[in-house]
């Protein structure tokens, strides 16, 4: 398996998922299991801190697209953060910028959502 993990923490009452490593079809089963559990728990408003992903696969972005609407359904969003050019690149690709706030940095999602509440 490849060298993946999530670091869940809060920040200024908002959810934060630090992403490291590569997510790929491998490891984006963790990333489903982290926002079904806070989808659960009636915790949308998410923050995916993207600073230590040094990879994503189409696996990984297929994550996002499903959970985004059950996020919204309960009000809430994800914002995602602090990518590196190459993991921004995918992204853009597919139109992501789009769909979901990205952001420069994990500062920039707590303000936004701030300014949204």
């Amino acid at each position: 398996m490849k060298n993946f993990r999530i670091e869940h923490r809060t920040s200024d009452g908002l959810d934060v998922l630090d992403l490291h490593g590569e997510l790929d079809a491998h490891t984006a089963s963790h990333l489903e299991e982290s926002l079904k559990t806070l989808i659960n728990s009636k915790k949308p408003y998410i923050i995916v801190n993207c600073g230590k992903l040094d990879y994503i696969a189409s696996a990984g972005l297929g994550v996002f697209m499903a959970y985004i609407e059950d996020v919204r359904e309960i009000g809430g969003d994800i914002k995602l953060t602090n990518m590196n050019d190459k993991v921004y690149n995918v992204f853009d690709l597919l139109g992501f910028p789009t769909l979901y706030d990205i952001l420069e940095d994990e500062r920039d999602a707590v303000k936004k959502f701030a300014s949204q509440s």
